[in-house]
């Protein structure tokens, strides 16, 4: 009998099978590369954004303590949140009797934004002197 050279259906089914497992590993790691790229990327506008924030306040001085939440302008989809607390206060508000109350005041400003139906934040603080 002839000896005969050539693919069988095996032989082509289990290359299929071992390319189309390749595929799959190649398109899960490109889409997991393009999520942190993704995922990178908003982290940094928001920390660009709380720092703009930061050096906003720092020009403006020590102003009234506060409490607001609103969508960044500009920047749909980011929502900033900014607190100034007298540093002479308590957590129940009560003032520290070893602090000066309106001397120092600590600013924080939080940036939330939703990257794969998870709410991500970014909060810088910062401490406002009065000068003399």
């Amino acid at each position: 009998m002839k000896n005969e050279n050539g693919y069988t259906g095996v032989d082509i089914a289990i290359s299929i099978v071992v390319i189309t497992i390749f595929i799959s590993i190649i398109a899960l790691l490109i889409s997991n590369f393009n999520g942190s790229n993704t995922e990178l990327e908003l982290k940094m506008q928001a920390t660009d954004i709380a720092i703009q924030e930061i050096e906003r306040i720092k020009e403006n001085g020590i102003v009234e303590d506060t409490e607001n939440e609103e969508e960044v302008s500009g920047k749909p989809g980011f929502y900033e949140k900014i607190v100034i607390k007298d540093y002479a206060l308590n957590d129940d508000g009560t003032i520290d009797e070893n602090k000066i109350a309106g001397l120092v005041k600590k600013a924080t400003v939080t940036i939330s934004y939703s990257f794969r139906n998870q709410e991500q934040e970014v909060e810088l603080s910062t401490i406002l002197e009065k000068e003399f």
